[in-house]
């Protein structure tokens, strides 16, 4: 389940021209997904024979978790018997990396402080048939994992665990962070136009083809917030299934800054929107500014109506001034805006590209198994 060998790279470059070769049909299903909405997942009865055959990686980025890494490790091995557990302790200064390796976990350790750094290190290192990524705080409750594998497994690319439409509120002590929740999901739900129940929850199943194609930017907590709107953005897959939360056991203390968090993580929405809704964003800009100048010019021309005089030469260029900027900044979000929408289809290439590749992955390995099977024989 770590890095593939070498051979899958030289398949990877084999297998371009018989991917480029799909390309409409790629292109087709991108437009038919366009408009995916998030969907709520409904109770259904876990088929456990499907999960256990599952290749599962359980992600456990942990940063001093000694109080509770060994009860979270170990309910996942309970509830996911077949899965690899992976926690990746970022310069924790206990005793998390020997208490999740004596529980059973495959530990590694990444030096880049952050919890998107680690979650960077896991993407890359990391392959299997379906991901869940949760914290090592013990707030998020092993018994649903199966349900979101399963999930992943008919076809959806990111489930989110929602917290919020659950316990959370009466759960989390601290309000200011519930009112985070809430301005974060609001602000955006109506930017993308969707209906995200919970933006910033720690606890995620996901494909292997969003996995291995999102790019994880964000060093740290507002990563989160980072691969929910990439996952709008592109319109991937998405199902919300509400999840228990519990707040942190006596002795475990959170790692979140209220205020130094908060501000990264509105500074992340504000850095997606430009990058990802460009045409907006640089439209209210470029409206506002040229709306200041023709308010000037406006008034200078009321003067010029009662006196037949420009009295304020200065003001009226720099009016004309600020509506041509004005102009240029719709221009500019035009531009970028068909840029957005190529990277878009390229992203949808890209990840069918991933998808078909482990398809084939997947066969070679059974033909190497069935071969040797026969040799055997």
């Amino acid at each position: 389940m770590l890095r593939p060998h070498y051979q899958y790279y030289f398949l990877l470059f084999a297998s371009i021209e018989t991917v480029n070769n799909q390309q409409s049909k790629e292109q087709n299903l991108a437009k038919a997904n366009e408009a995916t909405p998030i969907l709520p997942a409904q109770p259904e009865p876990i088929d456990q024979g499907k999960v256990d055959a599952a290749e599962v990686a359980v992600l456990i980025p942990c940063y001093n978790e000694a109080v509770t890494i060994t009860k979270v490790v170990t309910d996942f091995r309970r509830v996911l018997p077949h899965a690899t557990i992976y926690v990746y302790d970022n310069n924790s200064s206990d005793d998390t990396a020997q208490l999740a390796k004596k529980a059973g976990a495959v530990v590694r350790h990444e030096p880049r402080q952050g919890k998107g750094n680690v979650i960077r290190s896991m993407f890359e290192d990391i392959d299997a048939d379906a991901y869940v990524m949760v914290d090592g705080d013990d707030t998020y409750p092993a018994e649903d994992a199966p349900a979101m594998i399963q999930k992943i497994l008919e076809g959806y690319d990111m489930v989110i665990g929602d917290r919020l439409s659950s316990t959370y509120f009466e759960e989390n002590k601290r309000p200011f962070h519930n009112m985070g929740n809430v301005l974060v999901r609001g602000s955006i739900n109506h930017m993308f136009h969707s209906n995200v129940t919970d933006v910033m929850t720690g606890y995620r199943a996901m494909s292997f083809g969003f996995v291995k194609t999102y790019p994880a930017i964000s060093r740290g907590f507002e990563l989160e917030t980072e691969m929910t709107i990439h996952a709008l953005n592109h319109n991937v897959k998405i199902t919300a299934m509400p999840v228990q939360y519990r707040d942190r056991p006596e002795g475990s203390v959170s790692k979140l800054d209220t205020v130094g968090d908060g501000i990264k993580v509105m500074s992340t929405i504000g850095r997606m929107i430009r990058e990802n809704k460009p045409l907006p964003f640089f439209s209210w800009i470029g409206g506002i500014i040229a709306l200041i100048g023709a308010a000037f010019v406006a008034s200078i021309f009321w003067e010029f109506w009662q006196t037949h005089m420009v009295q304020r030469f200065p003001t009226l260029f720099c009016a004309v001034f600020m509506i041509i900027l004005g102009v240029l900044f719709f221009i500019a979000g035009l531009i970028l805006d068909a840029q957005a929408r190529a990277a878009r289809k390229r992203f949808t290439q890209q990840m069918n590209h991933v998808v078909y590749l482990r398809h084939v992955m997947a066969a070679l390995k059974k033909q190497h198994h069935d071969m040797a099977s026969s040799h055997r024989i």
